[in-house]
């Protein structure tokens, strides 16, 4: 039988192998849009749960609407539709794979050192985060200039504005995470989901992700 550490790597290199495919080919907004389906549903899930004691009393059930249609909202007019802007407007495919090997470095930096070096923890909110895995975050962001250089083919100039919104889109990764992360705590769940073993649902692996394309179009598009 495999730990979770294992099943942990395997999922991750059978995504981004899915992702690197899926991310040249003409499936890329029908695989968008039922990743954004299913986020939303999970969503749902997470609400359910933190509502769950009151969704008989009216004022409860009106704000779980709410709840709902903003994420409904924000997952396919503001996620799904800055993806499709990166993807095919503003730069290219290799563009927005980039942004995503930021988020997903930033999220193995803040694994690894943080279960290597540990230290105090960063906040209550998610209590197996530490400053050292924040830490750890920010500088494995940093890998993936190197790794575009030499295996994509895809030049970015290393400056300090290039530094600067790698750093920028790893934070708001990490804000994204603590977000999802006090959502889960409010519901009393540990994951999203079960269909990605190691992980948890969709949500738990893109949890950062949702965040930090539609900001990095924002930095992109505007500065």
């Amino acid at each position: 039988m495999l730990n979770n550490l294992s099943k942990r790597i395997l999922t991750s290199i059978l995504l981004l192998f899915l992702l690197i495919l899926v991310n040249f080919s003409f499936l890329f907004k029908i695989v968008l849009f039922i990743i954004s389906f299913l986020l939303f549903l999970e969503f749902i899930n997470i609400f359910k749960k933190i509502f769950s004691k009151h969704l008989n009393k009216n004022k409860k059930n009106i704000k779980y609407f709410i709840l709902n249609i903003f994420v409904f909202i924000y997952l396919f007019l503001i996620f799904a539709t800055t993806s499709i802007e990166l993807h095919d407007t503003i730069g290219s495919s290799i563009l927005f794979l980039f942004i995503i090997s930021i988020c997903i470095f930033s999220d193995i930096g803040g694994y690894v050192v943080g279960k290597t070096i540990g230290g105090k923890k960063l906040t209550k909110i998610s209590p197996n985060k530490t400053i050292s895995g924040t830490i750890g975050s920010f500088i494995f962001s940093l890998f993936s200039l190197i790794i575009f250089e030499n295996f994509f083919n895809y030049s970015v100039e290393l400056n300090l504005n290039a530094i600067i919104f790698i750093l920028i889109i790893s934070l708001v990764n990490q804000l994204g995470d603590l977000i999802i992360s006090y959502l889960k705590r409010m519901a009393k769940i540990k994951d999203t989901g079960s269909l990605l073993p190691g992980h948890g649902g969709i949500l738990d692996r893109l949890d950062g992700i949702i965040f930090a394309i539609p900001f990095s179009y924002l930095l992109i598009r505007f500065y």
